[in-house]
């Protein structure tokens, strides 16, 4: 099965073996414990039973030992690693008794630690514990916690007579650390007390110590020197730690799981026992500008406040990438509520708290335990993705990662989401759901998160293999220079056309748009669409001209011209009205589109010319490039669950590297088990005339282009073909304004199709998809592949724009040997 290629986080996961020697530990008198202290929340002993089995029960010494035993019977850690040499290289403490417990936010991880402290002391395998954390919130949250657990005298009760220490102290490190104590601590205060507390009570009395890392994830990735000694400290050899547990929500360095996780409850698993939220996703969005989607975020903010969640006061997060970005965001927000709101920037700072590490912002972090409380004015948070921080608010319904950077990475989605899983106690029982208004083309990053995939997975490649019939072919190529030189081009709306014309061309405009936003729900898929009605920034007419007037006036000055007198506001005002009615609108508002519109016209009045990048050739001598050196294409299997395709035949069975052809076996095997992935078997080889072993279609249009090509009546027209790669094969330069500036750009033509001396060339595009750019795109192909002809006669070469609607014409073209003259539904618009 490939879910096993995929490594799934379950795939890596240390299975500690049921062996232990009766005479050193029994377990079993810690049951009645156990039940007392997680309830029904089995996992949780699941999680304490592995960890303290794999301490006491006398088959490891270290880490490495148990990476070695599971090495050597999990298939899945040798596929992800070439030797066992290897998989130790990842190993964050190998030499000690170390490991990690993988438990999703809200699953209660204080209870787990609580009870392998509780059971490691009882023993006398340890006289003291520490736990350490990466702040000042989760130090007082995990104090209060434990110190809640120790008051409960049943729990006391049920542990075994004969107990070593049955009653621990719960400290800080302000104090000596004394036999029996459960000492809780900031790390970044630990280094501060190192000389004092930490040093002079555990010196020489580590093996002898239990350390608990609550949060690892920060251990494992520091963002901070403080965090960075973390790993530092306890690999001291003045302490010589020996029993070290690392507990984590996220246990992502980056994209990677960490390696010596022991036991895990996943995010889907909390999801699933109704233990967090329930999560939503946004999977397509309208939104044009910021402030549309800022609208919809609001409007969602209200439903959660006044219908969906009125039992509590609901809370909006906002997750930016650095403190730069937060400041800037919170400042953004504080407007655009004050503004809808109709109410003053300092009412409104009050319903905004910002959360970040620095030192501006440290009065507001203690501020977080009391956001739950309806009394409290704060309603939306800001804050960034990495903060060391905990937090404990439980009233989130909605999240919102503002850029991608803060949401780029399994350890950074991880922990935006942890931020809104907890469910508020009116709400246990039900499921309540958590919003994530993320930008929907990352719609797939929170997806693979929920579906426990890693993003690091098995991958096939696409490259040229021997094959009795020989597909390979060369094509010809020109090199270019970009040469800057003065031209008399301008945009559209110039001086000219207006005095022609007496319009600007504006696009129709409403103040209320109607957009649809549609979700999707984690784990089930579940798709709903909600419609907004968006509100667009519209300007008074008057406003427009006296703006336009205002740049004509400053210009003048500048420059010694006469504009103002040209164009007096009477004359720019009726120009506007002209425009407005070309649309029949009469409301005297522009849009803020169309006052761009306006601005870009008038801006051009100014310019006598411009200068911009003129795509020359290199050199008059084409040359060939060969199918035979394409460089290799790859895909992650995970990408044939999410609309790409692998083509293939007989020959990618047995050509080839061996471990693609392995893949490709277990992908087979996947599909005829009924596993949902793209993979197309080309039943007759002679019908797939590539050079390739296997070809990948990276979307739909693609995917239904190719299998046309390998049609049995297409096939026979066709004698090779060759799907290119995104860049690196054949590049295409081009140049296109993009709204006032001149752009450079290049694309790789999709394929390659030859027939006799003729090459067709091919670029797939979306139905209507009509732009500028692509028009630039085909006035520049056609432009290098006359110039090709021109230069050479070996082969002549037809470039063409196809989208799925003309698919069946061209391929009929193919047939009758029309395809010369063919022009798609697509090329006549872009023409």
């Amino acid at each position: 099965m490939l879910e096993r290629q995929t490594f799934q986080n379950k795939d890596l996961v240390l299975r500690v073996f049921p062996n232990y020697n009766p005479e050193k530990f029994d377990p079993n008198k810690y049951e009645a414990f156990l039940d007392a202290l997680c309830l029904d929340r089995e996992y949780q002993k699941e999680a304490i039973r592995e960890t303290i089995r794999y301490f006491l029960g006398g088959e490891y010494t270290s880490l490495k030992d148990l990476a070695e035993e599971n090495y050597n019977s999990n298939p899945r850690l040798q596929e992800k690693y070439a030797s066992f040499k290897d998989f130790t290289s990842y190993l964050q403490l190998p030499d000690r008794l170390s490991c990690s417990l993988d438990h999703a936010t809200a699953t209660g991880k204080s209870y787990v630690m609580y009870g392998i402290a509780r059971i490691m002391l009882a023993e006398g395998a340890v006289n003291q514990v520490l736990v350490l954390c990466p702040s000042n919130t989760i130090e007082a949250g995990l104090t209060e916690k434990f110190r809640s657990l120790s008051a409960e005298k049943i729990l006391k009760d049920l542990l075994p007579a004969d107990s070593k220490i049955a009653n621990p102290r719960i400290i800080n490190a302000s104090h000596t650390i004394q036999k029996g104590d459960i000492c809780i601590e900031n790390i970044h205060a630990t280094y501060i007390n190192t000389k004092s507390a930490i040093e002079d009570s555990l010196v020489d009395k580590g093996e002898r110590t239990l350390v608990l890392n609550d949060e690892a994830h920060h251990l494992m990735s520091p963002s901070d020197t403080a965090l960075k000694k973390w790993k530092e400290f306890l690999l001291d050899p003045k302490y010589r730690f020996k029993y070290i547990v690392n507990v984590s929500g996220t246990c992502y360095i980056g994209d990677d799981y960490f390696t010596d996780v022991i036991h895990r409850f996943s995010l889907r698993d909390a999801i699933e026992s109704r233990f967090a939220k329930s999560i939503r996703y946004v999977a397509e969005d309208s939104s044009g500008n910021e402030n549309e989607k800022f609208q919809k975020i609001y409007d969602n903010h209200i439903e959660n406040k006044t219908v969906k969640y009125r039992k509590v006061k609901p809370i909006t997060i906002l997750v930016t990438k650095n403190i730069v970005a937060c400041k800037r965001l919170t400042e953004y927000l504080i407007n655009f509520l004050a503004d809808r709101e109709k109410i003053s920037k300092e009412k409104t700072a009050e319903k905004v708290l910002i959360v970040t590490s620095a030192n501006e912002h440290r009065n507001n972090i203690p501020l977080l335990r009391r956001v739950d409380e309806k009394e409290n004015p704060v309603e939306w948070i800001t804050s960034v993705s990495m903060l060391s921080e905990g937090w404990d608010v439980k009233n989130v319904f909605q999240i919102v990662p503002h850029e991608e950077r803060a949401f780029n990475s399994k350890l950074l989605i991880a922990q935006v989401l942890g931020r809104g899983l907890r469910i508020p106690e009116i709400y246990k029982g039900e499921q309540p759901v958590v919003t994530v208004f993320n930008h929907d083309r990352w719609s797939g990053r929170i997806k693979h998160l929920v579906d426990e995939v890693l993003e690091i997975e098995k991958r096939v490649y696409s490259y040229p293999i021997d094959k009795k019939e020989d597909y390979n072919f060369e094509i010809y190529q020109i090199d270019y220079d970009k040469v800057i030189e003065e031209t008399k081009e301008y945009i559209k709306e110039d001086t000219f056309e207006l005095l022609k014309k007496g319009y600007i061309s504006y696009s129709s405009q409403e103040e209320i748009i109607p957009e649809e936003t549609e979700y999707e729900m984690a784990i089930t898929g579940i798709r709903e669409k909600r419609d907004y009605y968006v509100a667009r920034k519209m300007y008074p007419i008057n406003y427009v001209v006296t703006d336009i007037y205002n740049r004509l006036s400053v210009f003048d000055r500048d420059a010694g011209t006469a504009y103002c007198d040209e164009w007096p506001k009477e004359r720019i005002l009726k120009i506007i009205r002209r425009s407005l009615k070309e649309v029949n609108d009469r409301t005297d508002m522009v849009s803020e589109e169309n006052y761009q519109k306006t601005i870009r016209a008038f801006g051009v009045i100014k310019r006598k010319s411009s200068k911009f990048p003129r795509i020359v050739p290199k050199s008059k001598e084409p040359y060939k490039v060969s199918t035979k050196k394409i460089n290799r294409n790859v895909m992650g299997v995970g990408m044939m669950r999410r609309g790409c395709t692998v083509f293939w035949d007989d020959y990618s069975l047995t050509a080839g590297d061996e471990q693609d052809r392995k893949i490709l076996k277990e992908l087979i095997e996947m599909k005829e088990d009924g596993e949902q992935i793209d993979l197309e078997r080309v039943e007759n080889h002679y019908n797939f005339k590539t050079p390739l072993n296997m070809v990948f279609a990276s979307s739909r249009p693609e995917r239904r282009f190719i299998k046309g090509l390998t049609n049995e009546n297409n096939a026979k027209a066709i004698d090779a073909w060759i799907k290119s790669l995104d860049v690196g094969f054949y590049r295409i330069d081009y140049s296109w304004r993009k709204g006032e500036h001149q752009t450079q750009g290049s694309f790789n033509p999709d394929f390659f199709i030859k027939i006799g001396r003729d090459v067709i060339v091919v670029e797939i595009k979306m139905d209507d998809d009509i732009s500028d750019e692509n028009r630039k795109k085909l006035y520049y192909a056609k432009k290098h592949f006359k110039k090709l002809n021109e230069l050479q006669s070996e082969y002549r070469y037809y470039f063409k724009f196809l989208s799925p609607e003309s698919y069946e014409m061209f391929f009929k073209a193919l047939r009758d040997k029309t395809y010369r003259a063919f022009v798609s539904e697509i090329e006549a618009k872009l023409l």
